[in-house]
């Protein structure tokens, strides 16, 4: 039975249109800057996924724009299956309902090939912040209102959308300080220039190593094994906080069934092999191959998560 599901997807993934069989590239559009957890996610599924579809898949980074700029040029790529998109959360259920102008539908204008990963969020704070725990913290700014920030790496961001979720969901108040970039955002933390910050486990673990800054709450259904010490929001008492965030592959609307289906081979077999999914587990980062159905419903669930915070926290970006 197992030979016969792996030939099976070795067929599929054969099963291309003919301009792939002559070699032509596949693009692959990270729409943030190098070195960040999506443009590892990106290249270490592009090279797999290139292996099985008998072409190179080449990662392009279009950063800017919270990710809207390399997005809307994936919508408006040609539907022949030789530019695909990383799409995440902020790219797909953000920016379309924070942006006044995003560019693009964030599902009539792709063709959904299905979520990739998943990554937990996580609280962090600067040492000096006098609490060891979420509830303590949330105590401290209850007796503190506006005394504390919390950076994020812009506007709109889902690290902005993760921290103002935060204040409606704890009563609490923070001031929100916007930076241009995660690195940075993490790197005023660690200096105490701002007391915490919203982001992936991903993006912390290097700062968590220095001692500079403290862990109080990730966004996972359980305890994570890099982190055992630090409990879930819904483990400390706020499960409204302990949503994931997500990856995804989209390509153009309008992708032909058989590319579509071939695309989606490759990527299950790329999620199936034991080294990618060492490399993403040490980013922090757990492979999770879903439907095209069930990234379309993840979606609608999270802009529907955002237009609500939107309404309270008047989050807008022109």
């Amino acid at each position: 039975m197992e030979r016969r599901r792996f030939l099976f997807t070795l067929a599929a993934a054969a099963a291309v249109p003919a301009a792939r069989s002559q070699n032509r590239p596949v693009r692959l559009l990270v729409p943030f800057a190098p070195g960040g957890a999506t443009d590892v996610i990106a290249r270490e599924i592009a090279v797999l996924m290139g292996k099985h579809l008998g072409a190179t898949v080449v990662v392009e980074n279009r950063g800017g724009a919270g990710g809207s700029i390399g997005t809307s040029e994936v919508a408006r790529a040609a539907p022949d299956g030789h530019t695909l998109g990383l799409a995440t959360q902020s790219t797909h259920a953000v920016n379309p309902v924070v942006y006044r102008k995003v560019g693009y539908d964030p599902l009539a204008d792709f063709t959904l090939l299905g979520e990739i990963a998943q990554a937990p969020g996580i609280l962090l704070v600067n040492a000096k912040v006098p609490a060891t725990t979420l509830a303590q913290f949330v105590q401290y700014l209850r007796s503190h209102p506006d005394q504390l920030t919390y950076s994020s790496p812009g506007n709109g961001t889902i690290g902005h959308v993760w921290g103002e979720l935060f204040k409606h969901s704890t009563g609490t108040t923070m001031l929100h300080v916007p930076y241009k970039g995660a690195s940075q955002a993490l790197a005023d933390l660690a200096a105490g220039q701002v007391d915490s910050t919203f982001t992936s486990v991903a993006s912390a673990m290097p700062h968590l190593k220095n001692g500079r800054v403290r862990a109080l709450a990730v966004s996972w259904p359980g305890r994570l094994d890099m982190l055992p010490e630090v409990p879930t929001y819904a483990e400390a008492g706020w499960p409204q906080n302990n949503q994931p965030t997500w990856y995804g592959l989209v390509g153009p609307a309008g992708l032909a069934e058989d590319t579509r289906r071939a695309l989606r081979a490759a990527m299950q077999a790329a999620l199936a092999d034991p080294g990618l999914q060492a490399k993403y587990r040490g980013q922090g980062v757990f492979p999770a191959l879903g439907t095209p159905e069930q990234f379309a419903a993840t979606i609608r669930r999270d802009m529907d998560s955002v237009a609500a915070i939107r309404k309270t926290a008047h989050i807008s970006v022109d």
